[in-house]
């Protein structure tokens, strides 16, 4: 057929489309099931978008990292969503919760002779050290320090910060073939009844009866930056594991468990990331009291940041569900105080969160509905928060963050250049005061 046949015929198809979609409406229902299709007005993206000046900032500074791998989320979402009716919560908006950071903040001015460590705990949102790596460096710009911090032993998602390497009795192997790991995150059948996980919630059991050749194991972690490199390592581990350490590696032999390893500095301020894929955030209870307090005095953790909530959009539109999940996290909260009595608490909420309605994209009722529960939550248990949704834009914000190469197609996480921006305004926050 020649060319101008092809193109004509084409021409007559859109023109015949195009007419349809004119004369019939969105959709048409056959029996029980309904089609549905673009108008026009879609099509040509004709609508009223207007970029306010909540925006003015992302749009003036970004960087489009489309290729980055973004964590694939499964998502349950309805066809139809029904109309939620989100309750009305009453906080506190004059008192601005930087207070309760003071502990934190007395112990940076110390920073110069004594060690300050944070801890990020969090979801996804936080993996290959996003996020964290922001937080990270402001802080150890201004109060010195050196290092990423904590590691497990067996690194399943590959960080940005170190790259890290496993091998046993001589023998390269990936991180699910090496010692058996228990999560306090994870599916039951890796959990353990006594609590033992250690500060990150995992741990690695180096013993011959559960996996051949992990009595000997040596790890290599290449930190990916040689800005600020670390001068020291800590091995937190039982005491039938003796190690050593030559460079970037650590040889670990013996029988027993592994609850991470640590590069970092004699003094200034060391910043852990530990990532929890999935987790709702309500697990800290399940973590040996013990274990918890010993490492939070003895290493002189003085911030411990909480990033939860967002695992828990997706799935509930029921506004009693969300409001027992933060009662959870409020436990959760309580919990780590005991834990660390002479520590900061801030709490990080969930970015705002879309789905796809009739090929509308639109923000999950519940997340400004458990936003507001959080910062409700966080000033009544006297710690910070810091409210990742209504910085970012509040409802509809994630849609402009994906225009602007800031966040991902599944409209839940953020693309690596977002994650930037998202951990040097936390950071920023932090510093902008001191109380």
């Amino acid at each position: 057929m020649k060319p101008y046949k092809v193109l004509f015929f084409i021409a007559c198809v859109m023109v015949c489309l195009g007419a349809l979609c004119l004369v019939l409406p969105g959709c048409i229902s056959v029996g029980d099931k309904t089609l549905r299709w673009p108008t026009l007005a879609e099509v040509f993206d004709i609508k009223n978008d207007t970029v306010s000046d909540a925006y003015a900032d992302l749009l003036s500074d970004t960087i489009v990292e489309r290729t980055d791998t973004i964590i694939p989320v499964d998502t349950i979402v309805p066809e139809k969503p029904k109309p939620v009716e989100v309750p009305k919560v009453a906080v506190d908006s004059t008192t601005d919760s930087r207070v309760f950071l003071h502990s934190f903040y007395a112990a940076l001015e110390q920073a110069s002779t004594r060690r300050v460590r944070v801890l990020h705990y969090g979801d996804s949102q936080i993996e290959e050290d996003r996020m964290t790596q922001q937080i990270r460096d402001q802080l150890q710009q201004r109060y010195g320090g050196a290092g990423c911090g904590l590691l497990p032993l067996a690194q399943t998602i590959p960080s940005r910060t170190v790259k890290q390497q496993l091998h046993m009795n001589g023998r390269f192997v990936t991180p699910m073939q090496g010692p058996r790991r228990y999560l306090v995150y994870g599916p039951k059948r890796d959990q353990r009844s006594d609590g033992l996980y250690g500060v990150m919630g995992q741990v690695a059991m180096m013993n011959d009866s559960l996996v051949s050749g992990s009595e000997q194991i040596m790890a290599v972690c290449t930190p990916q930056s040689n800005e600020r490199r670390y001068t020291r390592w800590q091995v937190f581990a039982d005491d039938g594991i003796e190690y050593s350490t030559s460079g970037d590696t650590v040889r670990l032999n013996g029988h027993g468990a592994v609850y991470g390893l640590s590069q970092e500095s004699e003094t200034g301020v060391i910043v852990d990331n530990i990532p929890m894929r999935g987790c709702l955030g309500l697990v800290f209870t399940k973590i040996d009291s013990e274990q918890l307090s010993t490492f939070y005095r003895e290493q002189n953790v003085k911030l411990i940041i909480m990033q939860y909530g967002g695992n828990a959009i997706p799935f509930n539109e029921n506004p009693s569900t969300i409001q027992a999940i933060v009662k959870g996290l409020r436990e959760q909260v309580q919990y780590v105080q005991a834990c660390a009595p002479e520590a900061s608490i801030l709490f990080i909420g969930p970015s705002d969160m879309m789905r796809q309605v009739d090929g509308e994209w639109q923000s999950y009722p519940m997340v400004s509905y458990m936003d507001k529960l959080l910062q409700k939550m966080s000033m009544e248990e006297h710690i910070a928060y810091f409210s990742l949704y209504r910085w970012m834009g509040g409802v509809g914000s994630m849609k402009r963050w994906q225009e602007t190469g800031l966040a991902g197609e599944d409209g839940v996480h953020f693309y690596r250049s977002g994650a930037r921006k998202a951990g040097n305004a936390v950071a920023e926050w932090i510093l902008s005061t001191t109380y």
